[in-house]
């Protein structure tokens, strides 16, 4: 068996169901699951008659570079949503199934282990489980740099020593963040890009979550974006997008990778081996979500109404702020209590169920940033986030 194998820490929410096992929620009230970033809005009809019309295609392989309808789609939107105005369907655009298999398999294009020493990936500390995962398998080490509050969730870039710098082949960005909800400025993408000039790495910009936002005129700045404003080509960078969270469709499993041409040729080698290729009754219905906003500006006010509403309710009990950007809230527990114990408590007395924070970090620089946090994902219905909402409120107050 590969080695490797036996480095993988179990997902969160194995953790969270073992931390769970044996609770008996309190019967007086029905379970409110706010733990899972999964999008509970309706999926649009259009997508679904799209879907259904498209599974002519069955009867075809499709290509894993995918159709060519479905990438000048792609290209349409980034154009439209970042002034990204000729970039170019053929060599800089790859649909993927789902940001989560392209950002785990781009470690294992990227990662050169030849080179006589233990590849080092990077990436944010909380994070998304899936980049220490691709870390290891791809015989790299992980290192976290820790996001603190304190610090506007900022990276610690001088956490890394320039020997540890020199070993980085590849750096995991999120933004929006998940779980704090940080979007980095054009500052931020200069300075990253400015390490990655001096060291050569490359930069995964993961963004599946850049179409929540709350300000209709000041959508998240994206990676390439950053790049095209500073003068820069897309050199050593790829973006990571999805229709999962923008369009309510986490099922279809459809998103797409874009930016440095080179990274994505070789990219585009692996995936035609490693049979990623998006079905083609999937590749329809992605057309017809990429070519349409009004639902995904009404998907926005669904999550606008619920950041309004339960923020204010949690402010003064977890000390919760709205994110720049993102469907999480990410607060504090209080100060006599662990997570993982106010996940537990707040389970059995109320039904409302969360993820402790230490669950979504590793221990960086003597510390977890993760511990002492809760994500609270506004995914159900605003009734049931502003039930959810309440209870926390009572569960708090009574400790």
């Amino acid at each position: 068996m590969n080695p490797h194998l036996a480095q993988l820490q179990p997902y969160p929410f194995e953790k969270l169901r073992q931390l769970l096992d044996g609770i008996k929620p309190n019967p007086d009230f029905r379970e409110i699951k706010l733990s899972i970033g999964e999008p509970q809005h309706a999926t649009p009809a259009f997508i679904k008659e799209a879907l259904t019309a498209g599974l002519g295609g069955l009867a075809n392989y499709p290509t894993t570079l995918g159709n060519p309808p479905l990438r000048h789609a792609i290209a349409a939107w980034l154009e439209r949503r970042y002034g990204l105005a000729g970039i170019n369907s053929e060599t800089e655009i790859i649909p993927v199934n789902g940001s989560r298999e392209a950002l785990f398999a781009f470690a294992q294009v990227v990662i050169d282990p030849s080179k006589g020493y233990v590849p080092l990936i990077v990436s944010p500390n909380p994070f998304y489980q899936i980049y220490e995962g691709a870390a290891y398998l791809a015989g790299a080490e992980p290192r976290f740099l820790n996001t603190l509050p304190e610090n506007d969730f900022a990276f610690d870039y001088a956490s890394l020593t320039d020997q540890e710098w020199q070993r980085v082949q590849l750096f995991y960005v999120c933004s929006p963040g998940n779980p704090t909800g940080k979007v980095l400025n054009l500052e931020d993408w200069k300075r990253l890009f400015a390490l990655s000039d001096k060291y050569g790495f490359i930069i995964a910009s993961d963004e599946c979550y850049s179409e929540i936002f709350f300000e209709e005129a000041n959508p998240p700045l994206g990676g390439l974006q950053a790049a095209k404003l500073l003068g820069r080509g897309f050199e050593r960078l790829v973006m990571f997008s999805s229709l999962s969270k923008r369009s309510n469709v986490p099922g279809m499993r459809s998103g797409f990778v874009a930016g440095d041409a080179t990274v994505l040729k070789k990219y585009l080698l692996y995936r035609t081996y490693h049979g990623s290729a998006m079905n083609p009754a999937v590749q329809v219905a992605s057309i017809a979500a990429w070519n349409d906003e009004a639902h995904v500006r009404e998907n926005r006010r669904q999550y606008t109404e619920k950041f309004a509403a339960v923020t204010p309710m949690l402010g003064d009990v977890l000390g919760a702020t709205m994110p720049d950007a993102g469907f999480y809230l990410w607060a504090r527990t209080p100060k006599n209590m662990g997570d993982t114990d106010f996940v537990r408590r707040l389970l059995a007395d109320y039904n409302v169920s969360l993820v402790p924070g230490s669950y979504l970090a590793r221990e960086a620089q003597g510390v977890n940033p993760g511990a002492g946090f809760v994500r609270v994902a506004l995914v159900a219905p605003l009734a049931d986030c502003v039930e959810a909402a309440d209870r926390i409120r009572s569960f708090i107050l009574k400790l």
